[in-house]
């Protein structure tokens, strides 16, 4: 009875009140909490999701002629070339798919992004993050089959990102196509000079192959940087069985380019050091030893020596070669070649390490290549720059032969 007198008295507040009060206070408190938290994300993750914006790219959508080729087939029909078609406007779908749009989930992914980017352990992703695959590039193709005429149609429409081959900084890439297994009929693109992201738009026909045993086949896509002067260097490819392919209609793709595989497996690696003096304006190039080359002669074996050639933008300065190692895969040179090199031309100079196989009867053969400069690729590229940190220091390195 007391307590109810005291519940009821004039002046004192009321059971619900204290409840609907505590229920604010605590509203209050997390309202503050998260416009903290808020203003945190903001300040933190804000400036690097506006930049992420700024730099997102688009496709480029030129247009150029498109030519038609025409090739014989072991199934038979006849072999046509048909003169280029000027004007004409390839339909080119995947640009509107492949281009970037904002929106409230972009937003909340780029966010959720940040947050782990931020979170324990992304050292350990940002250490291995050099260990990614050498970026070749992409190019985009059209296929389709028309069953009146028994014929097959490639079009090769463009490439992005291609990887420069040249000492220039640029490559002179063109595509190579073929119908695994065959590959004596294959036809191939023009040359585009000195262009990363080359325009090809051009159609290609395999008339007279029946559809069944066209969908035995494999498109193999591989793109080259024609040389004049020496064999023309691999860039890339790309191969998918057609069996895998809707071929009632033109399908277009976009597929990233792999390392071209020639069948042969490793060519070796050969360790080497760099040594640059920027007060005698010279770099010392020592080769030291090369391990498990490929065997170019019959025995199963090689006979491997070394040329080292010293490049200024597209001009041969100097060579320098090792002695010959009669049938050893695993050589050991230990030889040292010094060039003049000024440091304002460093920037501009390219080494070319080239291991041979020596050969009495014939021409010699090509085991591998090392293109070394600030442009190269990743692990070239790594000793360059390692080489010029470190001045009047050897700096040695491994390196897998390529193609």
């Amino acid at each position: 009875m007391g307590s109810d007198l005291y519940l009821s008295s004039p002046g004192a507040p009321s059971r619900d009140v204290l409840l609907v009060s505590a229920i604010i206070t605590v509203s209050l408190s997390v309202t503050v909490v998260l416009c903290g938290l808020c203003h945190w994300c903001q300040r933190k993750l804000g400036k690097r999701y506006k930049n992420s914006l700024e730099t997102v790219g688009t496709p480029d959508s030129g247009r150029g002629r498109s030519e038609k080729k025409a090739i014989k087939l072991p199934a038979g029909g006849k072999a046509v070339n048909t003169a280029p078609v000027p004007g004409q406007t390839p339909h080119d779908e995947s640009d509107r798919r492949t281009e970037p749009r904002s929106s409230v989930s972009d937003l909340v992914n780029s966010l959720t992004s940040e947050m782990l980017m931020l979170s324990p352990g992304s050292e350990e992703d940002e250490a291995h993050e050099g260990c990614s695959r050498e970026n070749l590039g992409r190019i985009q193709f059209s296929v389709g089959y028309n069953f009146q005429e028994s014929t097959l149609t490639v079009k090769i429409m463009k490439a992005q990102e291609l990887p420069a081959k040249d000492f220039s900084g640029t490559s002179d890439p063109f595509v190579k196509i073929y119908l695994l297994p065959d590959k004596k009929h294959k036809l191939e693109t023009k040359v585009k000079r000195k262009n990363l992201n080359p325009h090809w738009n051009e159609t290609f026909l395999f008339e007279g192959f029946p559809y069944e045993k066209v969908v035995q086949r494999i498109l193999y896509l591989q793109v080259l940087d024609y040389d004049r002067f020496s064999r023309n260097d691999p860039i890339g490819e790309v191969s998918i069985p057609l069996n895998k392919v809707d071929l009632t209609q033109m399908q277009t793709f976009w597929k990233d380019l792999k390392p071209c595989s020639d069948g042969s497996g490793s060519r070796g690696e050969l360790l080497l050091s760099l040594c640059y003096n920027p007060s005698a304006n010279s770099i010392i190039v020592s080769i030291i030893k090369a391990r498990n080359l490929k065997a170019m002669d019959i025995g199963g074996t090689s006979d491997p020596y070394v040329k080292v050639w010293l490049m200024y933008k597209d001009k041969r300065v100097e060579k320098k070669k090792t002695v010959t190692m009669k049938r050893n895969l695993n050589p050991i040179f230990n030889e040292s070649f010094a060039f003049d090199i000024p440091t304002e031309k460093l920037r501009e100079t390219t080494i070319i390490i080239t291991v041979m196989d020596k050969d009495r009867l014939s021409r010699n053969d090509v085991i591998g290549k090392i293109y070394l400069s600030w442009k190269s690729g990743p692990g070239e590229v790594k000793h360059w720059k390692d080489m010029i940190a470190r001045p009047r220091q050897p700096v040695a390195q491994w390196h897998q032969l390529k193609a």
